[in-house]
């Protein structure tokens, strides 16, 4: 119904008095930081220029055109007409691929507009081509100078042991000789203080000061989310020139070194691919962001802090920032660098060929190097990366290009990644690792032309994985890869997400809406298959209820999927098992959500926790016991984020499902969990552990444990499951009963239970927080869950908007 906005043209005028006396200034300009995407741009009738480029920044002169009173236009074109006219004149050959899949109910040709890839249409988002301004506007207007870009970027000296902060500053000199002057740089924490002598050249340059720090300061570095604090130091620039004019900067700066290492492995084929951080290896564990909403204008600084803070509270340090959908603002990179989340950063290409005739070259070499500028002074970013999933698309031929014609294709992609973009970064930033793509080989692409024969090489660099048919409980279908930077398992976000964008005839797993918003190929069938695996089906006539309990087991599959995937990425970080293993990175597809609609995301639109967060809380823990069974034996293995080695113990409970006493319990004393690794702990066959626990068989029994050491040092509890759900014996309905009362400003809610209950989940509706945990295995009869609110709320209103809900339940 509203396509129609996107295919006309708009244009957004208005009419300002100039609040300066313009015969005061040598050069007054109009700058946009942001426009989306094609417009031309007008004052006082006078075409002062176009844009075409969504991620670059764009300055008018308007010294000679700017009056007291003044009429700004800017006149928009429409994207998809935009895009389809750039595709149609590039005549030589086509540019794959012209349109989504019709499921995605998108536009064609994107990969011909720099614009936002996704509003055009994703497999987990609606087709929203906006046009408009969406970031400032503003009018600058100076005599002789004016700073443009600033950035400080720390380095580490090995063969002196110091550390140095390199101080890049561009200007616009308007002055028609060269202007002299003074540079103070303080860090008054660090007793570093410095004085240089500059002299800026008219027109646009650089200068780059070399501070460095004073030896006998204690330098706290900047560590990742978990593994140190987040220190950052106030750096005052002032600079004083000869013409009179001071400038004066205040801002931070961070030290921290970052090392992507590529090395070979004893005992395997191929080469290693992890970061160091700080000279410590890091294993890097968390998701991937894509856009927090269709429209930027509503991703305010609120919406970015829980986001993000919840993706520090699942114990994630890292995440992707994903090449369709923007550079992200400001605030985002800032709230990182707080927080101690590491990005990965893609370029904005994405699952597509792009042109390389010169104008859309200039155009992206702008962008990059604007991109570049305004971010590389954040520690949070530590790394570049060219694309996603377009060497993969080459490679694998997803767009069944003729093999006569595969070189055209090679030599645009090593022209836009590798002699552009890549020039481009090394040339501005040399504090941090760039690869051309992801999924990549690393260094082994770049030896086999940028394009290997096999990107997703388990050997090798990253990799992408999704498989939606097999059993996602066996843990052998998993790619025991170096680093999985993308894998997951799409669900429905909760009822009460969804209520706010459906009426009562779309409550139904099949309904129009339901198949509306689906963008996946097969999704919902694909969600079904994997529920059928190991849980019944609702079965129930009441259609209401039938939706709501379908939701239920969509989101308790997803989570004990993307567990049983993760667990394993984290329990290979230190075996080579056939020439595989050494993962280094657990990053799952995706974060966070930009509409109402089933995702692969953990947290619904508006933040609200799906039972994955609350998983990921667990399965990112940086300390926890995983199992894992091999040919009817049980594997336990410590894995350990922590930086120094710990004495623990062991407990490993058996539990029948039909009842809440345990079965036998075995606790095994001084196992040795080794610092920043995953080591093996105990190994039983099944057959021996029912034994021993007389009246188990693997239907009727459950198995969890926990590490428990000095200190209150304790992980997780972790469960680990002798058959699938739907086959276990004595499990029953369970009564569940919560108490909710205040402290402080939290809410505790005491929760009974009358059996054993899998998946336990409580449900607030609308009302903004979040749990201390969700979804678990309820094996006492009594449990305490605080509830962190986001907004106001009240016992009273927390009891009465209170759904429980465990398997059972689903009839």
């Amino acid at each position: 119904m509203y396509r129609w906005i996107s295919l006309d043209n708009w244009t957004y005028s208005r009419t300002f008095k100039t609040p300066f006396d313009i015969r005061k200034w040598q050069r007054i300009n109009l700058v946009f930081e942001g426009v989306d995407t094609v417009a031309h741009i007008l004052i006082n009738n006078v075409t002062l220029g176009t844009t075409d480029n969504m991620f670059n920044r764009y300055s008018f002169d308007i010294t000679s055109v700017i009056k007291e009173v003044n009429f700004v236009e800017v006149r928009f074109l429409s994207a998809i007409s935009y895009a389809a006219e750039q595709s149609r004149c590039h005549t030589a050959y086509s540019i794959p691929p012209a349109c989504p899949p019709p499921v995605q109910k998108g536009e064609c040709h994107a990969n011909f507009i720099r614009k936002e890839q996704c509003s055009f249409g994703w497999d987990w988002g609606p087709s929203f081509p906006t046009q408009g301004i969406w970031k400032d506007v503003r009018i600058e207007a100076y005599n002789y100078y004016h700073l443009i870009y600033f950035s400080l970027t720390p380095f580490f000296v090995k063969s002196t042991q110091q550390w140095s902060l390199e101080i890049e500053s561009i200007f616009d000199v308007v002055s028609s000789k060269p202007i002299a002057g003074l540079v103070t740089v303080n860090i008054p924490k660090l007793q570093t203080q410095q004085t240089y002598n500059v002299k800026l050249q008219p027109g646009e340059g650089s200068i780059v000061l070399l501070v460095n720090i004073n030896k006998s300061s204690t330098v706290e570095a900047w560590w990742p989310n978990g593994h140190g604090k987040q220190t950052g130091y106030n750096v005052t620039t002032t600079f004083i020139m000869e013409a009179g004019y001071k400038i004066e900067k205040f801002s931070k700066a961070y030290f921290r070194t970052v090392e992507l290492v590529q090395e070979p492995i004893p005992g395997s084929p191929g080469l290693s691919f992890y970061f160091r951080i700080n000279g410590r290896p890091i294993f890097i564990k968390g998701s991937n962001w894509i856009p927090a909403d269709s429209f930027q204008d509503r991703v305010t600084y609120d919406k970015l802090w829980l986001l993000l803070k919840s993706a520090a509270d699942a114990n994630m340090n890292a995440l992707r920032v994903w090449g369709g959908g923007v550079y992200e603002q400001d605030d985002f990179y800032d709230i990182c660098d707080e927080l101690g989340i590491m990005i990965w950063q893609d370029f904005m290409f994405a699952c597509a060929l792009y042109p390389t005739d010169q104008n859309y070259l200039e155009s992206v070499r702008a962008e990059v190097s604007h991109q570049v500028r305004r971010l590389k002074s954040h520690p949070s970013i530590i790394l570049w990366s060219g694309n996603n999933e377009n060497e993969a698309a080459i490679a694998s031929d997803w767009f069944s290009i003729p093999h006569a014609d595969r070189e055209v294709y090679i030599k645009d992609y090593v022209l836009l990644y590798v002699k552009n973009i890549r020039e481009i970064v090394l040339a501005e930033d040399k504090s941090r690792p760039f690869v051309a793509s992801s999924p990549t080989n690393g260094v082994e692409s770049v030896k086999e032309g940028w394009i290997s024969q096999n990107p997703y090489d388990t050997h090798y660099g990253d990799t992408h994985f999704y498989d939606y048919s097999s059993d996602c409980w066996n843990w052998t279908v998993y790619p025991k890869t170096r680093f999985a930077s993308e894998y997951g398992f799409q669900s429905w976000p909760s009822f009460s997400t969804l209520e706010k964008v459906s009426s009562t005839e779309d409550w139904s797993y099949t309904s129009n809406f339901s198949l509306h918003r689906q963008h996946h190929e097969n999704g919902n069938d694909q969600m079904l298959q994997q529920i059928g695996y190991h849980f019944k089906l609702p079965q129930t006539t009441d259609p209401i209820k039938k939706f709501k309990d379908t939701i239920y087991l969509t989101q308790v599959m997803q989570a004990q999927c993307t567990k049983a995937e993760t667990e394993f990425y984290r329990f290979s970080q230190s075996e080579i098992i056939n020439g595989e293993g050494h993962t280094m990175g657990a990053l799952y597809w995706q974060l966070n959500d930009i509409w109402q609609a089933p995702s692969w995301a953990s947290l619904e639109y508006g933040g609200k926790w799906k039972l994955l967060h609350y998983f990921a809380q667990h399965f990112f823990a940086p300390l926890l016991p995983v199992a894992y069974e091999d040919k009817g034996v049980l594997n336990i293995y410590g894995v350990s984020d922590l930086h120094t080695d710990h004495e623990l113990t062991l407990k490993v409970t058996v539990h029948s499902w039909s009842s809440l006493e345990p079965v036998c319990t075995l606790a095994k004393d001084g196992v040795t969990v080794r610092a920043q690794s995953a080591v093996p702990i105990y190994k039983e066959p099944i057959n021996d552990l029912l034994e021993r626990c007389r009246n188990c068989t693997r239907k009727s029994c459950v198995v969890t444990f926990y590490l428990v050491g000095e200190g209150g040092l304790r992980s997780p509890t972790n469960h680990h499951f002798l058959s699938s759900l739907k086959d276990a014996v004595g499990l029953e309905k369970a009564q569940l009963s919560a108490a909710v009362s205040q402290q402080d400003d939290v809410y505790v809610f005491d929760l009974q239970t009358t059996a054993v209950a899998p998946f336990v989940t409580l449900d607030v509706g609308s009302i903004k927080g979040r749990f201390s945990d969700n979804g678990f295995l309820m094996i006492e009869k009594k449990k305490a869950v605080v509830f962190y609110p986001w907004e106001p709320t009240s016992a009273e209103e927390l009891e009465k908007s209170l759904t429980l809900t465990s398997l059972m339940d689903v009839a």
